[in-house]
C-alpha cells in the first residue's frame, strides 16, 4: 500500500547521548504473588521541591547506528530519576502544551504538581504522554476525566509542543505520544478524521485486505497529527456471553478469524509509522466483568485459553506489533488470584518466555480499580517487577515516580529490571524516530474515505429480510432512532436522500436505529427495519421484518446502510458473534 500524500517535515527527534556498547541487560525475576515489596517502595509523600536532580550531562550530537545500542548507551548515562520518568506515561490536562486554562492548571497540579503538560514532561522526564477524551458513550470513559483532543489541527499543535518539551531530556529520544483510537465506541479524535468502522465491523466483513488498507489510512492520519502510538487493536476474543466493556471493540468470537484481523490491523498501522498495541493480554473476552471497576476472573482452562484467547496475540506479535498491553485480569489458568498486570508468570514467563515477545509491554491504565489496590508507588514497583515496561496513567505521578526511585534504593526493584524496561522503550523510540510526518491534508482525504467506505460496505449484515433489491420496496422512508442517536439518524437521512430514497419526517416506512448501550425498551415494535449500530445481540428481541447490523454509526457505515436500503448494494457481511434465534446472515453462510 502506497501513501500518496506529500510529506513536509520529520517528527521531532531529541539529541542522543554518545554511543557506548554495553553488555546485555539481565532479566531479573519478579514476583507473581500479592506479597508486598519492601515498604519504602510504596512511598507516597509529595516532595515540596522540584524533582530529584538528574545530574546528567548535556545531550551530545545524535549518533547513528543500531537503535538497541543507542538505547543501551543512553540508559548507562541516566540517573535513577531519569529512568523512573521514562517508564511513566500519564495523561495531562489542557489542549496545548504550554497555554492552558485555570481548570487545566488545577488538574495538572493534582496529578503532578505542575501547571502545563510541557512542565509535566520536563519535571518528570517522561517517556510518554497519552492524549485522552471523555465521552459518555464510551466504556472506558471512567479513566478519561478530561479531553485534550479536539481536531487534527489542534492535536498537531499540541503534539509538536509536547515533543519540543521532550527535546532536551537526558534520554535523547522523542516522546511517545499515544491515544486510544480504536474506532467505534472508543475513538478519541472524532472531528475531521476518517472514521473507520468498529473492529466488529471488520470482523463481519472478514476481509483482512480491507482491514490492512483501512488501518494504514488510520495510521497515516495519526502520524499527521503527531501521534506515534495507538492503543489498538483489541486482540480479545469474545466468549459466548459477550462482554459489555468490549462489545464491538473486539473483532468477534472466532479466534482464528480474529487473529487474521489483528495481524492485518498491526501491519496497516505500523506501515504508516505508528506503533500498534495489542490489548488486553492475556485476553479480556471470556469475562463479563469490567476491569475498570473490578478485577474480572477468567475461569477458562489452559487448553481453552490457548485455543481461544492466545491466537490473536500470537498473530499480532508475529506481525511485528511494537507494544502489548496487559489486562487487569485474574486468569485462573495462568496465575490464579493475581491480576495479569502484576503477574510475573503472565507478563514474563508467558509473554516473553513462551510467546517470544521482545517489544514494549505497557500496563492498562493504572487509575483503574484493580491497580489501585496498592498505593501508586507500590503498584508501580509491582507492575515493573512483573515485566511491564511502561506504566500508563498512574493516578499520582509524584507518588509513582518516588515509589520507583525508592524501590531502586531499597532493592525491591532491581536496577537491571528498570534498565531493561527503559532500554526497550528507547529502542522503540529510536527505531521510529525521524519518520517523515505527513501533511495534515492527508487527514480525511478522499483516499482514506474510500478505504473506510469499502470496509463499511463489506460489513453490512442482514439477519432477517431480503438479500437483494430495495429492503423497503422503493417507498418513502421515515428514520427514527433511540435517544442519543441523532447524529447517526441525520447522517442516514442525508445518505438515503443522496441514494434517491424519499425521506419523510413521518408517515413513511420506519427505519429505526439503535446502538451501544441501548436496551429492549429502545426498540420500536412498529419499525419496518431495525438497524443495530453496535453488537447485534439486541436484534434477537426486535420484531421488525428486516433486521440489519452495521456494527458502527460512522458516516461510512450510514452510507453503506443507505445503499443497501435503496437496493444499490448487497449485504456481504456475516455476524462475527452468535445472536440468539437469528442466523449469522441470511445472505452469506
Amino acid at each position: 500500500m502506497k501513501m500518496v500524500s506529500r510529506v513536509v517535515r520529520r517528527f521531532p527527534v531529541a539529541l542522543a547521548v554518545p554511543l557506548v556498547l554495553v553488555a546485555p541487560l539481565a532479566l531479573t525475576a519478579g514476583c507473581g504473588s500479592d506479597a508486598p515489596p519492601a515498604p519504602a517502595a510504596s512511598a507516597t509523600a509529595r516532595p515540596s521541591g522540584p524533582a530529584p536532580s538528574a545530574g546528567s550531562a548535556s545531550p551530545s550530537p545524535s549518533p547513528t547506528g543500531d537503535p538497541a545500542e543507542r538505547a543501551a548507551a543512553a540508559v548507562r548515562r541516566m540517573t535513577d530519576a531519569d529512568l523512573a520518568g521514562q517508564v511513566l506515561m500519564p495523561y495531562a490536562y489542557g489542549n496545548d502544551a504550554t497555554r492552558v486554562d485555570a481548570a487545566s492548571i488545577a488538574g495538572n497540579r493534582q496529578i503532578g504538581g505542575v501547571d502545563t503538560p510541557a512542565q509535566m514532561i520536563t519535571k518528570f522526564r517522561l517517556g510518554g504522554l497519552i492524549l485522552v477524551g471523555f465521552s459518555a458513550q464510551d466504556p472506558t470513559g471512567s479513566t478519561n476525566p478530561t479531553t485534550n483532543v479536539e481536531n487534527p489541527e489542534q492535536v498537531r499543535t499540541l503534539t509538536a509542543g509536547l515533543q519540543q518539551a521532550a527535546a532536551g531530556l537526558p534520554s535523547g529520544a522523542p516522546l511517545l505520544i499515544g491515544t486510544d483510537q480504536e474506532y467505534g465506541v472508543v475513538t478519541r479524535v472524532t472531528d475531521g478524521v476518517t472514521m473507520l468502522p468498529s473492529a466488529m465491523g471488520f470482523g463481519a466483513a472478514g476481509a483482512p485486505r480491507l482491514t490492512e488498507t483501512a488501518w494504514h489510512a488510520a495510521g497515516a492520519e495519526l502520524a499527521a497529527m503527531g501521534i506515534n502510538l495507538d492503543f489498538a487493536p483489541v486482540a480479545d476474543t469474545l466468549g459466548a456471553q459477550g462482554s459489555a466493556v468490549l462489545g464491538s471493540r473486539a473483532y468477534g468470537a472466532d479466534a482464528k478469524a480474529n487473529a487474521e484481523q489483528v495481524a492485518a490491523a498491526v501491519r496497516g498501522l505500523q506501515s504508516a509509522g505508528v506503533s500498534a498495541a495489542l490489548k488486553h493480554f492475556p485476553g479480556h473476552g471470556h469475562t463479563t466483568a469490567d476491569s475498570h471497576a473490578e478485577l474480572p476472573v477468567v475461569e477458562q482452562s489452559m487448553k481453552a485459553w490457548k485455543n481461544q484467547d492466545r491466537p490473536p496475540f500470537t498473530a499480532g506479535i508475529a506481525a511485528g506489533a511494537d507494544v502489548v498491553m496487559s489486562g487487569h485480569l485474574d486468569v485462573k489458568a495462568l496465575d490464579p488470584g493475581v491480576a495479569a498486570t502484576f503477574s510475573h508468570k503472565v507478563m514474563t514467563d508467558v509473554l516473553r518466555g513462551q510467546m517470544k515477545f521482545t517489544g514494549v509491554a505497557v500496563t492498562d491504565a493504572m487509575n483503574m480499580a484493580p491497580a489501585k489496590k496498592w498505593s501508586p508507588g507500590e503498584a508501580a514497583v509491582r507492575a515493573l517487577n512483573a515485566g511491564n515496561d511502561l506504566l500508563l496513567m498512574p493516578p499520582d505521578l509524584i507518588a509513582a515516580r518516588d515509589g520507583i526511585v525508592a524501590g531502586l534504593a531499597d532493592k525491591s526493584l532491581p536496577r537491571s529490571r528498570l534498565e531493561e524496561a527503559v532500554t526497550r522503550i528507547l529502542t522503540l523510540k529510536f527505531r521510529r524516530a525521524g519518520a517523515e510526518q505527513p501533511e495534515l491534508s492527508t487527514v480525511n482525504s478522499a483516499e482514506h474515505q474510500q478505504a473506510a467506505r469499502a470496509a463499511a460496505a463489506a460489513a453490512i449484515t442482514v439477519l432477517r429480510g431480503s438479500c437483494t433489491g430495495p429492503q423497503l420496496g422503493g417507498v418513502a422512508v421515515t428514520v427514527t432512532a433511540a435517544r442519543g442517536r441523532e447524529v447517526a439518524r441525520v447522517a442516514l437521512v442525508k445518505a438515503l436522500q443522496a441514494a434517491g430514497v424519499e425521506v419523510h419526517a413521518s408517515g413513511g416506512k420506519i427505519v429505526h436505529l439503535v446502538g451501544y448501550g441501548d436496551r429492549t425498551t429502545d426498540l420500536r415494535s412498529d419499525a419496518d427495519v431495525t438497524v443495530m449500530m453496535d453488537t447485534p445481540y439486541l436484534l434477537s428481541a426486535a420484531r421488525s421484518p428486516v433486521l440489519i447490523a452495521t456494527y458502527s454509526s460512522s458516516p461510512a457505515s450510514m452510507a453503506a446502510l443507505a445503499d443497501l436500503l435503496a437496493g444499490r448494494a448487497d449485504a456481504p457481511g456475516r455476524s462475527p458473534v452468535a445472536v440468539s434465534g437469528l442466523p449469522r446472515s441470511v445472505c452469506r453462510t
